[in-house]
């Protein structure tokens, strides 16, 4: 299953870099930013759960003690938003393995169910899509959001994902797999 959904992977990400460098001029994200690691619930399915432990797995046993010992910490204080175990100095340790919030984060996309554009948390701290968007009213003012659906229920049950036979399981936060 893990090498099925390391297939897909691929296929998405081309798919993904397509809307980046689509909305490029809006995207700030660089190497070292973190902002959208810092606070949030990342929720993860089961089999992306199972893949990103596959990347735990490799690490070395000090980034592997550093992650465990974040986890406890979680575990014990139960935030609801909270920092990604796996950031270790501003950095995803495990980048190849990150989750599909991880991989869409950053683009600005269309909700048809809501009826707005939905832009991702860093907007509130002047990086991605801040020249289109005014904080007072929340107001968006981009012409052209991505149109597919970039929710990761949506996502794993895509045509793409079925052409794959995914079976994903549960979507929950990631904290609430360990």
């Amino acid at each position: 299953m893990l090498a099925r959904y390391e297939k897909f992977l691929e296929k998405l990400d081309k798919r993904l870099e397509k809307y980046f460098d689509e909305q490029c001029e809006f995207i700030k994200c660089k190497r070292g930013c973190s902002a959208c690691c810092e606070v949030g619930e990342y929720p993860f399915s089961r089999l992306e759960a199972e893949y990103l432990m596959s990347g735990y797995m490799k690490l070395s046993p000090d980034t592997k003690k550093q992650i465990k010992e974040n986890i406890k910490r979680l575990r014990e204080d139960s935030p609801k938003l909270y920092q990604c175990p796996f950031l270790i100095n501003h950095l995803c340790s495990v980048y190849k393995y990150r989750g599909l919030v991880c991989r869409i984060h950053g683009l600005a996309w269309y909700d048809e169910d809501e009826e707005r554009i939905k832009l991702p948390y860093c907007v509130n701290l002047g990086l991605n899509y801040a020249k289109v968007f005014d904080r007072e009213t929340g107001e968006v003012f981009l012409q052209d959001p991505v149109k597919a659906r970039l929710r990761i229920d949506s996502i794993l049950r895509s045509p793409l994902a079925e052409e794959y036979e995914l079976e994903c399981g549960e979507i929950r936060p990631l904290i609430k797999w360990f």
